[in-house]
């Protein structure tokens, strides 16, 4: 360790002394340091309430939710440090925002794409829901603007087993049509249900790849109908016009064959499933794959019965 001390004289005197070359490189070499001695100093500390980032895709619909996580540290919560009745920023420091890439429903309403500030309005026995175009706001706005509401609904809190420390977010339940956002913290969590366009998506990735499709478009457009039930009768003309789309030299795709055996027995005809799936088979042995293989063996001897 060093001190460095300096005459009041050679300060004053600064301007004269750096017109010679040898104190020239003294002073850089000292500002080097200093430099130095100031990065080092800089303190890194965790944040109080870290930040989070969740992407998920529901359906064919991109969601995205940003916030901060505050801790309980042994405070009781709701009631006490976030009041009963007030609107609250729903977690901590900045807005929390959520957006969706397709207009959704909440709570029978419509929400248009977009981002959105998601304030609540937490009660004893119910929670307002808040979703505001006011999403660049650190906090509460200061000022609260009706205006701002793209939606409100209302939810009946749930009280949790177990504590839950650090405020969390979660989408959960997700189905092709349909997700759930969940809050919790403390014991208490609230259940937002939504609802996603994925049918009327779907149906215009389909329609517009039909305009010109491939085998591989009416295969995909055969196995969405398969899935969910949709009309049978197309999805079993789709699947028929991939199988007669393979090049004339080359074999159907086992996969291709199996969904159609699948189609075909949905629709009641479980002699013509029995024989696709006897294609299906041959032709999954013959690319050695064991699970299609067992698959419409299975399905054979279901269907022969």
């Amino acid at each position: 360790m060093f001190i460095l001390t300096f005459d009041l004289r050679s300060i004053c005197n600064f301007e004269k002394l750096i017109k010679y070359e040898p104190m020239k490189k003294i002073i850089v070499v000292l500002a080097v340091f200093l430099a130095n001695f100031v990065v080092e100093a800089q303190v890194k500390t965790p944040q109080s309430s870290p930040m989070t980032k969740i992407e998920q895709v529901v359906g064919l619909t991109d969601v995205k939710i940003e916030y901060s996580r505050p801790s309980a540290k042994g405070r009781t919560v709701y009631g006490d440090l976030v009041p009963f009745g007030k609107n609250w920023r729903t977690g901590a420091n900045g807005n929390t925002t959520i957006s969706f890439s397709e207009d959704v429903k909440i709570g029978g309403k419509q929400l248009k794409k977009g981002k959105y500030a998601l304030f609540t309005t937490p009660k004893a026995d119910s929670w307002d829901i808040i979703f505001s175009t006011y999403s660049y706001n650190w906090g509460l706005p200061e000022t609260w603007d009706e205006s701002k509401v793209a939606l409100k609904t209302s939810v009946k809190p749930e009280t949790l087993n177990k504590p839950v420390e650090s405020f969390s977010i979660f989408l959960n339940n997700l189905t092709n049509d349909s997700g759930v956002l969940e809050l919790s913290w403390e014991r208490t969590m609230v259940s937002i249900p939504f609802e996603v366009p994925t049918q009327q998506a779907a149906m215009q990735s389909i329609e517009k790849a039909l305009a010109g499709p491939a085998a591989a478009d009416y295969f995909s457009a055969a196995q969405y109908f398969y899935q969910t039930n949709g009309d049978m009768k197309k999805a079993l003309d789709w699947v028929n016009k991939a199988v007669e789309a393979t090049p004339k030299d080359k074999d159907a795709p086992f996969w291709y064959l199996r969904l159609k055996s699948l189609i075909q027995a949905k629709n009641g005809d479980k002699k013509g499933a029995i024989a696709t799936a006897k294609e299906s088979l041959a032709l999954a042995t013959k690319a050695g794959n064991g699970d299609y293989e067992k698959m419409n063996k299975d399905s054979i001897a279901e269907w022969s019965k």
